[in-house]
């Protein structure tokens, strides 16, 4: 139960304006565009489409740019426009076998068909402030170093691009378990609410929207101690994947488009014993855009939610499924946590009340005694 707060409309509107100048800033600096944002700080963009469900990238720079950075609430803002678009259908599952890749590297092999193909990453830099960043660059110098960049990172000429899983070398030993599919149609978490127990599926997903930073947490604790997981990276690839979608008028698949994605396959502890061989066991992440790190902590993240398929003893919090599934939608948890700043007065006064009866009750019978 809230009070009325009179003048509230009016206070409210003076807000919008002041968040409206704030948003722009000082008028003499040139504003943002959002081409800029989409070229510029495409990770900042991919993890808000990831993240907010939206294969959009231009209206994940809106959404970065309304929300002045803050990408929890740009999140949001994709979350709320998603939801009033039309839904046509399902698209066929993308196949990343097919992946164009930009980036492909493996921790378990070093030699694979295909090559190692670092691409765009941060992993080789020194981490220190580039100051050359803070001039205007040469539009055409950039350009060429940039061109001669992807010359050296090309795969080999023969896969054009196309490279095979490394997991599946392990595969065709039989030393990983295999996925099993289902013919039971997966679920949708964008229509149906969140039901425990959950399946694979539903995890997966729930996984792919979930807050970045959370997932990194808990992905490292799982390697702390809380969760038993230290795996190899089996695979991490990065690239382009068409997308099929089949038209009812039609009755077969057609290409409707093109999203990026990365991709991780992970290789976790080995299971077997009681007449079963030994396998290794895995875990899988898939994120739009270019996030490595995202993907990474979702596979590790999986890997430690199947726990009970392995009759492993569930002992952290990333082995939680209702811990997990539940707490790390950030879309969820920031409006939770941000309706603490709504009117509690009547709450409040009612347990001032309460503490303050208490406190005379007790100073009444110390001195009684």
């Amino acid at each position: 139960m809230y009070v009325a707060v009179k003048g509230g409309e009016k206070a409210i509107r003076n807000a919008h304006r002041l968040l409206a100048e704030k948003r722009r800033g000082c008028p003499d600096v040139p504003e943002v565009e959002i081409a800029q944002i989409r070229e510029q700080l495409s990770l900042a963009v991919d993890r808000v489409m990831a993240e907010g469900s939206l294969y959009d990238r231009d209206l994940a720079a809106l959404a970065v740019k309304q929300a002045r950075g803050d990408l929890v609430e740009a999140i949001f803002l994709l979350r709320a426009y998603r939801t009033t678009l039309p839904r046509f259908g399902s698209s066929q599952p993308v196949d990343t076998a097919a992946m164009q890749v930009r980036r492909r590297i493996s921790a378990t092999y070093k030699d694979i068909p295909g090559g190692q193909v670092l691409g765009p990453t941060f992993d080789y830099t020194h981490r220190l402030l580039d100051t050359d960043l803070a001039m205007p660059a040469d539009t055409d110098l950039a350009s060429s170093a940039v061109s001669e960049a992807l010359q050296k990172n090309e795969p080999s000429a023969s896969f054009s691009g196309l490279c095979p899983k490394v997991l599946s070398f392990l595969e065709q030993e039989g030393l990983l378990s295999p996925e099993v599919g289902t013919d039971v149609p997966p679920g949708d978490l964008t229509r149906q609410p969140l039901e425990l127990p959950a399946e694979r599926d539903v995890r997966l997903q729930n996984l792919a929207r979930a807050d970045e930073g959370m997932l990194l947490a808990l992905a490292y604790s799982t390697q702390r101690g809380f969760g038993g997981t230290h795996p190899f990276a089996g695979e991490i690839r990065m690239g382009e994947v068409e997308v099929f979608f089949t038209p009812e008028e039609l009755g077969f698949p057609v290409v409707v488009g093109e999203v990026t994605l990365t991709e991780c396959e992970s290789v976790n502890q080995f299971v077997g014993g009681k007449g079963r061989p030994a396998t290794f066991t895995r875990g899988y992440g898939l994120v739009f855009g270019e996030n490595e790190r995202k993907a990474i902590s979702m596979a590790l993240v999986d890997r430690a939610l199947r726990c009970g398929e392995y009759d492993e003893e569930a002992r952290g919090p990333a082995q939680n499924a209702e811990f997990v599934l539940y707490h790390s939608d950030n879309v969820e948890a920031s409006g939770f946590l941000q309706h603490l700043k709504l009117p509690h007065y009547v709450d409040f006064q009612a347990d001032l009340s309460l503490v303050r009866a208490l406190r005379r009750k007790a100073e009444k019978e110390s001195n009684d005694a």
